[in-house]
């Protein structure tokens, strides 16, 4: 079933070459079925890039869902036009108007700076606390994941000395989960970021139960017992060339980090990366839309509390 997104969303051109399928309001208007109310705070900085790597990965189920893409009102983007959002996105005010059956809220390039002095820091904790009555079940992705987690239930991001860059191998810390059913017994996660949770402190929380570890990445899947806010510290949703694009951009800057791990074949920054994260993404997002939406969310949506 498809996604049902703005026509002219420029993603859409990408998506349908790659046979997933994208419906047009128009045409969503003569099924008789409810989509799920899926919202999108992106806060990348690369807006259409994060909205297509998404969009491909919410569009591989059954599931017909309606998305709404949202932007902060307290920031400037410096790399996105005014004119495409304004456009394809809508303000955090009218977010508040509406429930939706899912939220996800991506990561951002601020982890190096202390929540607070982030300019739309006080803008993302109201949409934070609004997701707790009037969404169903949140996704907290890579910053978006330390922001939850700290806003949420006080758990403190550290710094670590370099870059955390490459795809790091995952084990599961619990069994009999809906969100990794299907999984292998070791799964990999990209993972591209300045700092770190520790263990202990999320451990104390009697809410949270850990989902899955890194021997290399620590902690990076953790949920809330209610099934009502999921974190994760990676990023499954970037594509083969991602990271790489990253590195590059840094190395650019005069910037001094790390060869992503376990990416480079021979790690050789020549030789074109593969991608073997895929099919865990893919169930990852799909286990998330079926079990901890899709089966749960009221039909009503109004209902949702």
């Amino acid at each position: 079933m498809p996604i049902k997104v703005q026509s002219d969303l420029p993603a859409v051109k990408t998506l349908e070459k790659e046979n997933i399928f994208v419906m047009t309001e128009k045409r969503a208007i003569t099924q008789d079925v409810r989509p799920l109310k899926i919202a999108i705070v992106n806060l990348m900085p690369t807006k259409e890039v994060t909205e297509t790597q998404l969009l491909r990965l919410l569009g591989n189920t059954p599931l017909q869902i309606e998305i709404s893409l949202v932007r902060m009102e307290n920031h400037t983007s410096k790399n996105t036009d005014q004119e495409y959002l304004d456009k394809f996105y809508i303000p955090s005010s009218e977010l508040f108007k509406h429930k939706f059956d899912g939220m996800i809220i991506t990561g951002a390039p601020v982890e190096q700076l202390d929540f607070e002095s982030v300019d739309y820091w006080d803008e993302l904790c109201n949409i934070m606390d609004f997701a707790k009555k009037n969404v169903f079940s949140t996704l907290y992705v890579c910053w978006g994941s330390f922001a939850g987690l700290y806003h949420h239930y006080g758990i403190k991001k550290y710094p670590l000395e370099k870059k955390m860059s490459g795809v790091f191998m995952n084990e599961r810390s619990t069994q009999n989960e809906p969100l990794l059913r299907g999984f292998d017994d070791t799964f990999p996660i990209p993972q591209s970021r300045h700092t770190t949770l520790h263990k202990e402190d999320v451990l104390k929380c009697k809410d949270l139960i850990i989902l899955s570890e890194s021997a290399e990445a620590g902690v990076t899947i953790i949920k809330s017992k209610d099934n009502r806010e999921i974190f994760m510290t990676g990023h499954l949703e970037y594509d083969t060339m991602t990271l790489a694009q990253e590195y590059f951009r840094d190395i650019d800057k005069g910037m001094k980090v790390p060869l992503p791990k376990n990416y480079f074949p021979t790690n050789n920054t020549c030789r074109m990366p593969n991608s073997y994260w895929r099919s865990t993404a893919t169930l990852f997002y799909s286990n998330w839309l079926n079990y901890y939406v899709y089966q749960e969310t009221p039909f009503d949506i109004e209902e949702i509390k």
